[in-house]
């Protein structure tokens, strides 16, 4: 295995994760804001799971995300 191969490997990869989990929050939020469902004052929870199916890897990243 080459180590700086697959370290630039991982951190594309959790890059390309982290930027569409982003967005994809960013545009549930703004819709459950125009729908009502949130005030814009929230602590919201989140879990994040990264799934490596062939070593049976699973990794969960707990946290909030607070809107104000």
């Amino acid at each position: 295995m080459n180590e700086e191969v697959f370290n630039l490997e991982v951190r594309k990869f959790l890059k390309k994760f982290g930027v569409t989990a982003q967005r994809e929050v960013e545009k549930a939020v703004d819709g459950a804001l125009k729908a009502g469902k949130l005030k814009g004052n929230e602590k919201l929870k989140a879990e994040a799971r990264l799934k490596i199916e062939p070593l049976g890897a699973e990794i969960v990243v707990g946290g909030e995300i607070a809107l104000a």
